[in-house]
């Protein structure tokens, strides 16, 4: 591996860890959440806010990080983020009730940014498959060891302020990647300059960029609300906690692994036939669960699908990465997943009541369409290249 390889490696690595400082809220959300229903007291309705506030925080984020992200230092973002999370969070495992709104939407804020930042440097590499699925491999494996950890290990004995806590330190020790990030100047080969002109100017895509993360926000909006519902489809089918918790342990070792196959895989599938692939996967996924009629079948089912939707994830956003080479809507696509996991739990909460083969066929419609968009504009695009001048290639 020469010096150049390894440089690009190590960009990859600290970009993956930023991105994982910027997963970590999202991913132990519904864990911390519960946490503070049985150490704190807090209500339904109280934990229900905290989570809508953190979600609002990270939309802003995402804004704020379109405008800014190419006006800053990545280094000092980085660790800037990383100190305002973990301040957040070791506040928040002390203070009282009242103080802990703005808490929550200031680690949202700082996830968005580290997330964007992660997505900004992947796509700007040259196989953003490769880079994508190793980003996501990296966050995911990160998470699955975090959540194996805190239930049994410091929750049981040390309740939400242990789990607030070792979150902080978590974050700060993948901070310190912060040192292999490069200047923007170091990663970015756009023949714009993205840090000039008016602020407006950086919310201008290519339309085909917009429609794509439409796309993607009404994929992820399907997906996660059987996520959302996915253990209830479970429970309704009778199966026991420990199943349910093999299921669920498994599902998210498989989502990493899934998204290091990609990063092994890269772009050798072309950049049109891996979204029919996608589409394949989940509809065997979603047929398994359709006709699940005990622990086998829903095991499968869950599994199955969990690879499908981690593909599709890391394929639509590397679509919307070559839909648009000034990086600027890449940086969007976690607003649009934000935006997805409010208003896909929403919609699937009304839906459910008609029983689960109407939530399963949602999942299905909305799998479905981005697909057939996906492919179009990607048949476009290189019909635009064939006759036109080749697009440069971006990379570190």
């Amino acid at each position: 591996m020469n010096m150049s390889s390894r440089k690009t490696l190590a960009i990859m690595l600290a970009a993956s860890f930023a991105s994982t400082i910027g997963g970590l809220p999202f991913n132990t959300l519904p864990i911390l959440l519960g946490s503070m229903i049985d150490s704190l007291g807090f209500n339904a309705g109280q934990v229900g806010l905290l989570g809508a506030v953190c979600f609002a925080g990270y939309l802003v984020g995402t804004v704020v990080a379109v405008a800014l992200i190419d006006r800053m230092n990545w280094r000092a973002l980085t660790l800037g983020c990383a100190i305002g999370a973990a301040a957040a969070y070791w506040l928040s495992s002390w203070l009282p009730a009242a103080a802990q709104l703005p808490l929550w939407a200031m680690v949202g804020f700082c996830a968005a940014l580290m997330t964007c930042l992660g997505m900004r440097i992947m796509g700007q590499m040259a196989n953003k498959e490769r880079a994508l699925g190793m980003r996501l491999g990296i966050e995911l494996a990160v998470v699955a060891a975090v959540l194996f950890a805190l239930p049994p290990l410091v929750i049981a004995h040390f309740h939400y302020a242990g789990a607030a806590m070792l979150l902080a330190v978590i974050i700060v020790l993948l901070s310190l990647s912060a040192l292999a990030l490069p200047k923007r100047e170091d990663v970015i080969g756009d023949t714009e300059q993205p840090h000039q002109g008016s602020l407006l100017s950086r919310f201008r895509c290519p339309p085909s960029a917009y429609l794509a993360l439409a796309c993607f926000f009404l994929f992820g909006a399907g997906q996660i609300g059987l996520w959302a519902f996915l253990e209830r489809l479970g429970h309704g089918l009778a199966l026991q906690p420990t199943e349910l918790g093999i299921v669920f342990a498994v599902l998210k070792l498989l989502g990493g692994a899934a998204a290091l196959v990609l990063a092994v895989v890269g772009d050798r599938l072309g950049v049109r036939l891996p979204h029919v692939l996608v589409l394949l996967v989940l509809g065997a996924g979603l047929l398994l669960l359709a006709n699940a009629k005990g622990f086998l079948g829903y095991a499968l089912g869950a599994w199955i699908w969990e690879v499908g939707f981690t593909w599709g994830c890391v394929y639509q956003t590397a679509a919307i990465a070559r839909l648009d080479s000034s990086g600027r809507s890449i940086m969007l696509i976690p607003g649009a997943f934000a935006l997805s996991s409010m208003a896909g739990p929403a919609l699937a909460g009304q839906l459910v009541s008609q029983g689960y083969d109407t939530l399963l066929g949602l999942a299905a419609s909305c799998a479905v369409i981005p697909v057939v968009v996906f492919t179009w504009l990607l048949a476009r695009r290189l019909t635009g290249m064939a006759a036109g001048p080749a697009q440069v290639s971006l990379q570190p």
